[in-house]
C-alpha cells in the first residue's frame, strides 16, 4: 500500500533559501512512499512563491498577510490531513535543516514506532550556533523536560515528522511560535515522541523571526497556558501509553 508523505515548508520572505530546500528533499526514498511538497506562504512580499513553484513544490497554500510561525505550522498540519498525508514533515526553509534527512525522521512513524518525531540537532552535529542561542536552546528545552518529566534534547528544532493521528489531534495555542506547545500538547495527551540526530548549519541567507523580546513574552505565556489547560488523552494516546506500560 503506497503511503503518502507531505512535506511542508512555513515561510515568510525566504526567496533566497527556499529553492535550495526544495531541491534537497528527498521525493524517491522509498518504493512505497509517495513524496510531495506543501508550501504555507506567511504573507511573504518577496518571490518566495514563485521561487517555491519553479524549484517544484507541488502545493502553495498563501496568507495575506504575515500571521506567524505557530499559524503556519498549524495551517500546514491541516493542510497534510486534507491532502490525505500518512505522515506529515515540517522543515524551516531557511536551509538551516537537512532536508536530505527527511527520510531519516519519518521511518520511525512508518515502522509504527512513534507519532512525533523530532530532528535532534544536540544529538547531531551543529554548526556556526552562537552561544546565547545555543543557550537559549537549553533552558527551553530543559523546561520542557521538567513540565514533561522526560528527557528533550532539543526542544526548538524546526524539523518534526507527525503521524496521521499526531497531526489531526495537535493544537497550537498561539501564533507566534510553535515548537514547546507543541511538543507539551502531543506528549501530554500520550503520543509517542523520539528523537533522531540530524545535522544543523545556521543560516547563510535571510534573517531568523525571532527576538529575544518577542520570544520571552510569548512564549512564556503560551507555554503556562499549555500546561494549565486540560488535555484529555486521545483514544490513540491512551492506547500508547497501554503499550508502554506493557513493556
Amino acid at each position: 500500500m503506497t503511503q503518502r508523505v507531505i512535506v511542508f515548508l512555513p515561510a515568510h520572505n525566504e526567496e533566497a533559501s527556499i529553492a535550495e530546500v526544495i531541491y534537497r528533499i528527498p521525493r524517491h526514498f522509498d518504493d512505497k512512499v509517495v513524496v510531495e511538497i506543501l508550501v504555507i506562504d506567511d504573507g511573504s512580499t518577496d518571490q518566495t512563491v514563485s521561487v517555491a513553484k519553479a524549484a517544484g513544490a507541488d502545493h502553495i497554500v498563501s496568507f495575506p498577510v504575515n500571521q506567524g510561525l505557530g499559524a503556519a505550522v498549524r495551517a500546514g498540519l491541516a493542510h497534510c490531513c486534507l491532502l490525505d498525508a500518512t505522515v506529515g514533515v515540517m522543515i524551516d526553509a531557511d536551509n538551516e535543516y537537512p532536508a536530505e534527512e527527511i527520510p531519516n525522521i519519518v521511518r520511525p512513524i512508518l515502522r509504527g514506532e512513534a507519532d512525533y518525531v523530532m530532528g535532534s540537532r544536540f544529538l547531531g552535529t551543529i554548526t556556526g550556533m552562537k552561544l546565547h542561542r545555543r543557550l537559549g536552546n537549553y533552558c527551553f528545552t530543559l523546561l520542557q523536560s521538567i513540565l514533561l518529566g522526560r528527557w528533550i534534547y532539543d526542544g526548538q528544532s524546526g524539523m518534526r515528522a507527525f503521524s496521521r493521528e499526531a497531526m489531526e489531534h495537535a493544537e497550537i495555542i498561539h501564533d507566534y511560535n510553535y515548537a514547546q506547545v507543541l511538543t507539551l500538547n502531543l506528549v501530554r495527551k500520550g503520543f509517542r515522541m523520539k528523537e533522531v540526530p540530524i545535522t544543523y548549519k545556521v543560516r547563510t541567507a535571510g534573517q531568523s523571526f525571532i527576538k529575544f523580546g518577542k520570544y520571552m513574552t510569548s512564549v512564556l505565556p503560551g507555554i503556562w497556558k499549555e500546561m494549565r489547560r486540560p488535555v484529555p488523552y486521545t483514544a490513540w494516546g491512551e492506547r500508547s501509553i497501554e503499550e508502554k506500560n506493557a513493556r
